[in-house]
């Protein structure tokens, strides 16, 4: 790893499976922080969602680049005495197994801050520690489903799944965040930390806006691609049938794309529609204007008219069209199954572009890591 990279140095035990973990720690592997996975021995079961990546799973591949994997049987002696080997030289803890689980294998996080007390423990669950909730299996689209999400996204008719793993990522990216701020912390204080991040706790602080709605006795409604708060902010059908969404933000961006676009100044002075709050609550109306404009004009047309009058608006895209979008930048990493192309992590550091370590094979570095240990391997069990 190159030792220029921020947490260079830094070594990460990940005992984790699935998405939001394993975000969380392909972050960490990303700024330079040894990541060594725990896996069961059948392996972590992301390993087998699909096979579109290089004959391998698309969310193994996106999720454990740089890391190095261990896999582990924790009813056998030998396998937990290595893993509590490794957590002793750790700087950072990172766990997602059922409640209840590390306390039965001898790990409480409690144990082991007493222990090290520099450790730096990151228990991720479905509810968190207390509450009703708290035994009940958590997956992303379920905690889609009790959080509310789902009832504010999609059309009229029914409730819809958000298309991406969003509590997933929400809470990786969460726990990820409240990790480098431990190690800053520790850097002061010389002391480890115990955060603790739920699933529904990440989604239900991103559901504040919608709340607030609701306890104001405004709940949003589902709309589709459309803003429940603001007008005209949606999708429209040019002349040649496609698909334009845009966004007017404020009464002064309404009056420029009156002007502009609806070649109409009077209507934003019109009373029904010269603030947000009446072109909301006028809605139909509002978008009618807008649909009549789009529909006498081809998309090119229209897309080089809203350009110039600097007003805020996206294509409509499948993923056909990201798959070729000028904008999409992406990363090579290596495989067990070759090399695999996808998106490249957001954060653009100029001047020191990031290299993306390997994925690795189930259990690839089992003789290296245990053998730092001490632990028997399958080569010297019998010497």
């Amino acid at each position: 790893m190159d030792a220029s990279l921020p947490l260079a140095g830094v070594t990460v035990v990940a005992i984790e499976q699935a998405v939001a973990a394993p975000f969380c720690t392909a972050r960490l592997a990303d700024a330079g922080a040894r990541v060594i996975k725990i896996e069961r021995p059948e392996g972590d079961f992301a390993r087998s969602y699909d096979d579109v990546a290089a004959g391998q799973s698309s969310y193994f591949v996106w999720l454990n680049r740089g890391k190095e994997s261990l896999a582990l049987n924790l009813a056998e002696p030998d396998d937990l005495a290595a893993l509590r080997a490794l957590i002793e030289t750790a700087d950072i803890l990172v766990q997602n197994l059922k409640r209840g689980a590390m306390e039965r294998l001898g790990l409480g996080v409690e144990a082991l801050r007493r222990r090290h007390p520099r450790l730096i423990c990151c228990s991720i669950s479905g509810y968190g520690d207390d509450g009703p909730l708290a035994d009940r299996k958590a997956y992303d689209l379920l905690v889609q489903a009790e959080s509310g999400l789902a009832s504010i996204t999609g059309g009229p008719a029914e409730p819809a799944r958000v298309g991406v793993s969003i509590v997933d990522i929400a809470t990786g990216a969460t726990a990820y965040s409240a990790l480098l701020e431990a190690l800053l912390a520790r850097a002061q204080t010389g002391q480890g930390a115990d955060i603790r991040v739920s699933l529904f706790d990440v989604m239900a602080e991103w559901m504040t806006v919608p709340l607030l709605h609701h306890e104001a006795g405004k709940p949003p409604q589902r709309i589709g691609l459309a803003h429940p708060s603001l007008a005209p902010y949606g999708a429209f059908t040019t002349k040649d049938g496609r698909r334009i969404l845009i966004s007017i933000q404020n009464d002064r961006e309404w009056r420029k794309f009156c002007i502009a676009i609806l070649g109409d100044a009077a209507c934003a002075d019109d009373e029904r529609f010269a603030t947000n709050i009446a072109r909301v609550r006028a809605r139909a109306a509002t978008d009618a204007l807008v649909q009549r404009a789009f529909g006498e004009r081809d998309a090119a047309d229209l897309i080089a008219a809203l350009a110039a009058a600097d007003i805020a608006f996206a294509s409509v895209n499948d993923l056909a069209a990201l798959s070729r979008h000028p904008h999409l930048r992406r990363i090579a990493v290596e495989t067990p199954g070759g090399a695999v192309a996808y998106p490249a992590p957001a954060p653009i550091f100029v001047g020191a572009p990031r290299r993306y370590g390997r994925v690795p094979a189930l259990g690839e570095h089992d003789a290296a890591v245990k053998g730092e240990t001490g632990a028997p391997t399958a080569s010297n069990k019998g010497d």
